[in-house]
């Protein structure tokens, strides 16, 4: 979304307000993200963009099913010897606490994460 990418937006529209919810870890990364940069045109386009998707999507709240998730799946990736960074544990925690699909295009590290079902908006058919 942070991109513009028409593909991922077109998706969204054809979606019900009940239908998508953003974990709180990926605002935080997002927020993160744009405070790193520079003051330009481009931060504050993307600034806007983040309190625009901020304002109109709904959040999936970190709950103690989320917090149990988290450590389940960072205690089975640490065992198997293939650890990601914790707000990425953090994302997957909240879609397998939701019941959800999780929507990303970090698919490399993602998929490392039992049952966490995953689509990838931006890429090709």
């Amino acid at each position: 979304m942070m991109k513009g990418d028409p593909a991922v937006l077109e998706r969204l529209r054809r979606l019900g307000p009940d239908e998508v919810g953003v974990p709180q870890p990926v605002l935080a990364e997002i927020a993160y993200g744009i405070a790193r940069l520079p003051r330009s045109r481009r931060k504050l386009t993307l600034t806007d963009l983040y309190e625009s998707i901020a304002r109109e999507l709904a959040r999936c709240a970190w709950t103690d099913d989320v917090s149990a998730q988290f450590g389940h799946v960072k205690a089975s990736l640490e065992r198997r010897g293939e650890r990601i960074e914790d707000f990425d544990v953090a994302i997957a925690a909240h879609a397998l606490a939701h019941g959800a699909t999780l929507v990303t295009a970090n698919r490399a590290h993602m998929v490392r994460v039992a049952g966490l079902e995953l689509e990838d908006w931006a890429a090709p058919p």
